[in-house]
């Protein structure tokens, strides 16, 4: 559905070309385009000279252009705050699901047997994975560093050796 801008008059090309968007006549007009036939004359003083591109020219179509918008940083600050939004929200899935699955089942491990709510158990199989993960990740971590260590020390030698 279109609406009518207020104080528009259909009949005077002025006002049809001024509810444009900004650049739609600047488009138009290097495209050859006109919107009046070659004959045309002004519709409201009955001038052909009037409805020439001379007359639309008068009134201005565009507005000074808007400053292009300012790009954002991203801060230390600002990925921390999105972290601990992001862990407020799973948290919050966490505590309803625990919540949900408070129904007690048998767990048994390596000779323990207990009994624990559902998803209580399912928290602590999901921490001791990710603790798993955490102790392979840390270890390839210090064999990473350790192997960088020992190419920066072995070039430092071979350095020092060169300049004597």
């Amino acid at each position: 559905m279109t609406q009518t801008p207020r104080g528009f008059d259909p009949h005077d090309p002025t006002n049809a070309l001024s509810t444009q968007h900004p650049g739609a006549a600047d488009a138009t007009a290097e495209e050859g385009y006109s919107p009046q036939p070659s004959g045309a004359t002004d519709l409201v003083s009955g001038d052909p000279a009037a409805a020439t591109p001379a007359r639309r020219a008068e009134t201005p179509l565009e507005e000074a252009p808007s400053p292009a918008p300012e790009t954002r940083q991203v801060t230390r600050a600002g990925m921390v705050w999105a972290a601990v939004a992001s862990a407020l929200v799973v948290l919050i899935l966490l505590i309803a699901f625990i919540l949900q699955n408070q129904e007690y089942v048998q767990v048994k491990f390596f000779g323990l047997q207990g009994s624990v709510p559902l998803g209580i158990a399912l928290f602590i199989a999901a921490v001791g994975g990710g603790v798993l993960v955490a102790i392979a990740g840390a270890a390839r971590i210090i064999q990473l560093r350790l192997a960088a260590h020992r190419a920066r020390v072995s070039r430092q030698a071979g350095q020092g050796t060169r300049t004597r």
